[in-house]
C-alpha cells in the first residue's frame, strides 16, 4: 500500500460468537498499524444457533438486524449493509449460500464502474458438513467461490480445495485459523489445586482416575449418541472413569435424558474462560465422536490428547490432529472406539507422548500468527 494511504475493511459475520472476539479485538489493533481501519459487522444468532448460548459482545463493531427466513426447512438470512460500509475499500463475506444479502455485493463487484469494494471470501473451499457435496447447493457454492477478488481459507486444507477448483492459489491466504491461546493458558493456569480438588469431589473422580471431557456445541453432526455408548463401554472397563460435558445446542434435551441414568457423567452446559479451563485441567481425554473443530487446539494446549471418528463430518482444523501422533481417529462402533480409548487410558507412556505432540502442534497455530496471516492477506490484496 502506498504511505499514509489508509484503507477501510469491513468483515462480515451471520453473528458474533464468543470466540471470535478475541481475534477481532486483535486484528483491528494490528491493522491500525498497517493503516487499515477495520470495521466488523454483524447479526443475530438464528433459532437453531441461538440454543448454542455462545453470542459475543463487541462494543465498537456494527451490529444490524437480521431478518431469518425459513423456506422447507432451510435457514437463509438478509443482513443490512450499513451504506457508509459499502464505500469500504474491501469486503471479507463469509462464504455460505444461505445468507441471502452477499448476492448484491457480489453482483456489484461485477458492474463496471470505478471506486466498488474489493469482495473477499472468508471461508472453508466447501461446506465440509454436508451430506451430499456434489449436490446443487454445492456446485453452486463452487462456481461463487470463483467470483471473488480474494480468499482467506482457514486452513491449508481449504487452500487446496480453492486450487482444486480452479482458484489462483496467489490469491489466497491460509489463516491457520485458531482460538485465542494466550487466554486459555492464562485460564489453565489459575485453576488452582484446591479448586480442582474441589471439582473432583464433585464428580467423584478418584485420584488418578481418568476423566473425559466433551467441549462443543450440542447438535446432530456431533453424534451425542455415539458419545454415550462409548461413554459405557469405557466405563464398564475402567469403572473409575467420568465424563463431564461441557457444551448446549438442539440435542442437550437427549443428552440430558442419558445421563439422568449416568450418576458418573454430567453435563455442565456451556463454560468460557477459567470455569471450562478448570475442567480441562482434571481431563485425561477429549472424546468427540462428531464433527471436531476448534477444540482440537483446546486439547493441544491444556495436554488432553482428542479422540474422534474418521468419518465425522469436520471442521477444517482436523487437518491438524495426526492420528496415533496427537490424538486419535477412530472407528465409528462404539466398541472399537472405546477400546481405542481405553488402550490409550492404560498406557501412560503412550498418553504422556500424545501431550507432548499435541503441545508442540499447539506452537504452530496460535492467534497471533492467525492475526499476522489476516493483515498480510488484506495488505496484499488492497496491493492488487
Amino acid at each position: 500500500m502506498m504511505a499514509n494511504q489508509r484503507h477501510q475493511v469491513a468483515i462480515f459475520q451471520r453473528r458474533l460468537v464468543q470466540y471470535r472476539v478475541p481475534l477481532f479485538i486483535r486484528l483491528r489493533e494490528a491493522c491500525a498499524a498497517e493503516g487499515i481501519d477495520l470495521r466488523v459487522v454483524y447479526g443475530q444468532a438464528s433459532a437453531s444457533d441461538s440454543t448454542r448460548n455462545d453470542s459475543g459482545q463487541l462494543q465498537w463493531a456494527d451490529e444490524v438486524k437480521a431478518r431469518w427466513f425459513n423456506v422447507a426447512g432451510t435457514e437463509l438470512l438478509w443482513q443490512p449493509t450499513p451504506a457508509d460500509i459499502r464505500r469500504s475499500d474491501l469486503l471479507i463475506l463469509t462464504q455460505e449460500n444461505k445468507i441471502l444479502s452477499n448476492y448484491p455485493l457480489l453482483a456489484r463487484r461485477s458492474m463496471p464502474g470505478a471506486g466498488k469494494a474489493k469482495v473477499a471470501f472468508w471461508g472453508h473451499g466447501r461446506n465440509l458438513q454436508s451430506t451430499n457435496p456434489d449436490g446443487l447447493s454445492e456446485q453452486a457454492k463452487a462456481l461463487l467461490s470463483t467470483r471473488v477478488d480474494w480468499w482467506f481459507a482457514y486452513t491449508d486444507g481449504g487452500r487446496d480445495i480453492l486450487i482444486e477448483n480452479g482458484y489462483p492459489a496467489d490469491r489466497i491466504t491460509s489463516l491457520a485459523n485458531a482460538i485465542d491461546d494466550d487466554a486459555f493458558r492464562s485460564d489453565l493456569a489459575a485453576a488452582d489445586d484446591d479448586l480442582l480438588t474441589s471439582m473432583s469431589n464433585d464428580i467423584d473422580l478418584a485420584d488418578g482416575a481418568p476423566l473425559g471431557l466433551y467441549c462443543g456445541a450440542l447438535y446432530a453432526e456431533k453424534r451425542v449418541d455415539l458419545l454415550i455408548d462409548v461413554v459405557d463401554r469405557i466405563q464398564a472397563r475402567i469403572p473409575t472413569f467420568r465424563l463431564v460435558v461441557i457444551g448446549d445446542g438442539p440435542t442437550r434435551p437427549e443428552l440430558d435424558a442419558a445421563l439422568a441414568s449416568r450418576p458418573w457423567a454430567r453435563c455442565v452446559g456451556t463454560l468460557t474462560g477459567a470455569e471450562k479451563a478448570a475442567w480441562f485441567r482434571l481431563a485425561t481425554m477429549q472424546l468427540s465422536p462428531g464433527a471436531v473443530g476448534l477444540h482440537v487446539l483446546d486439547s493441544f494446549i491444556a495436554g488432553v490428547p482428542l479422540a474422534t471418528t474418521a468419518d465425522a463430518l469436520h471442521g477444517p482444523e482436523i487437518d491438524y490432529l495426526e492420528p496415533g501422533v496427537n490424538g486419535l481417529l477412530l472407528p465409528t462402533d462404539p466398541t472399537a472406539f472405546a477400546e481405542g480409548v481405553v488402550d490409550v487410558l492404560q498406557d501412560p507412556a503412550l498418553l504422556a507422548t500424545m501431550v507432548e505432540r499435541g503441545q508442540v502442534a499447539a506452537k504452530r497455530y496460535t492467534l497471533a500468527a492467525m492475526v499476522d496471516n489476516f493483515v498480510h492477506g488484506m495488505t496484499r490484496c488492497l496491493s492488487t
